[in-house]
């Protein structure tokens, strides 16, 4: 038996579906006005990239100094404090060159000190010996400086002596002369023939001091000379002084070099013992007992995980409100749910592209824009929870609030800020 139906009764199915069509306007029309209120109110000031990684500037750990292996300390992964002994290199080499340059700086010192002692000693008596040949050679020169005074003062008596002489001749001849005739006396005679012989005996006489003093001179000349030769030999001693005040010179640059020297292979042992510069974690470890390494070989590097930082890669278009200072919020992809907090601290002075290893070549036929990222520095407020440490390399999502615009977009000076603590 067929059912009644009431047309009136039953639902309209156009209207059934106007009515879901303007529920569901309805529902878009809300939910878009509350997604822009919610844009408006909490997303307009952020700025969000996820081409973000968690950066540390490691350690490279390398040998200064050639030599053998023979003691590694660290296994990767390890924690290692500062100053910490990593690797141990053979020392033998290297402590023989101490001893050798230890014993060359004992010499050194050794004749410095001779030397010292030596050199002033020397400076006093060749002084000595100077100030004494200088007196005998001026003594000298005073003696035939006299000699030769006297001599011509003899010289002078014997010429008055000599014309004494003449005139007691002719006087004696003229008194004999008249003796003889009977004009004069015998007393006369005798007078005038005393007076000459005296004269003649005053003659022989200052001969005699002429000849002595000119001998006198003679000998005073020879000793200038030899005060004059003893005086230049003093003088020569006097130079040999200075040599020697040149060579205490040298001999100290050379104990100067030799200790220098000492100080270069203590370093150089020092050296055999490699250690950690920071505090940090052991990555990279390349290096095993017995390899030989080489100056600057890399054999492992310490990661002060204490402090990471994050380096965002933001788009060109997104940096207009972005300024020093302003806080973000860091989610890790290895931590879903945990987020991290910090402070823009820095913003790159080129993009990726202009610092990668071979620049884009925009200046050609064939180019295309493409919008360029900026890396931006971030610091943690404070170092990670241990349960939540973060990692080098990790991906990260980064959002900075800009709505704070009231910081600088570069750096006013060059100091470099503390680990993990925002400017």
């Amino acid at each position: 038996m067929a059912e009644n139906r009431n047309p009136e009764t039953e639902p309209n199915p156009n209207r059934v579906r106007a009515r879901r069509v303007k529920t569901a306007a309805w529902v878009c029309v809300v939910a878009g006005l509350m997604s822009g209120v919610y844009w408006w109110l909490f997303m307009r000031n952020r700025v969000t990239t996820d081409d973000a990684y968690a950066r540390v500037d490691p350690a490279p750990i390398s040998a200064r100094v050639p030599g053998t292996v023979i003691r590694v300390l660290v296994e990767n992964d390890c924690r290692v404090e500062e100053g910490r002994v990593l690797v141990e290199l053979d020392p033998t080499d290297y402590r023989v060159a101490v001893e050798r340059a230890q014993a060359a700086l004992n010499q050194n010192e050794a004749e410095v000190r001779a030397a010292e002692i030596s050199v002033p000693l020397t400076d006093a008596r060749t002084s000595g010996q100077a100030r004494a040949a200088e007196a005998a050679l001026k003594a000298a020169r005073d003696a035939e400086s006299q000699a030769r005074h006297r001599l011509g003062e003899l010289k002078n008596t014997r010429s008055a002596v000599a014309a004494d002489l003449a005139q007691f001749q002719r006087d004696f001849e003229r008194f004999d002369n008249l003796y003889k005739t009977g004009a004069g006396t015998r007393r006369q005679q005798e007078q005038a023939l005393t007076a000459l012989r005296k004269a003649q005996a005053q003659l022989a006489a200052a001969d005699s001091q002429i000849l002595a003093t000119e001998a006198s001179l003679a000998a005073a000349t020879q000793q200038v000379d030899r005060a004059r030769a003893q005086f230049q030999v003093a003088q020569s001693d006097r130079d040999n002084v200075e040599i020697q005040q040149h060579r205490l010179a040298s001999l100290r640059a050379g104990r100067d070099k030799s200790r220098a020297e000492l100080e270069a292979a203590r370093l150089n042992l020092s050296y055999c013992t490699i250690k950690a510069p920071i505090d940090g974690f052991i990555a990279q470890k390349s290096v095993q007992v017995g390899a030989r390494v080489q100056p600057g070989q890399p054999l492992m590097a310490v990661v002060p995980l204490q402090d990471i930082y994050v380096e965002a890669n933001y788009k060109e278009t997104q940096l207009k409100n972005v300024r020093l200072g302003q806080p973000a919020s860091i989610r890790a992809d290895i931590y879903p749910g945990w987020s991290y907090t910090g402070k823009v601290a820095g913003i790159r002075a080129g993009t990726g592209a202009a610092f990668s290893l071979i620049p884009a070549e925009n200046a050609t036929g064939n180019w295309i824009k493409v919008v360029q990222r900026v890396p931006v520095r971030i610091l943690l407020d404070g170092p990670p929870p241990r349960d939540h440490p973060l990692r080098l390399g990790l991906s990260l999502v980064v959002t900075v609030d800009t709505s704070d615009r009231s910081g600088p977009v570069l750096m006013a000076d060059t100091v470099k800020p503390p680990s993990n603590a925002a400017p």
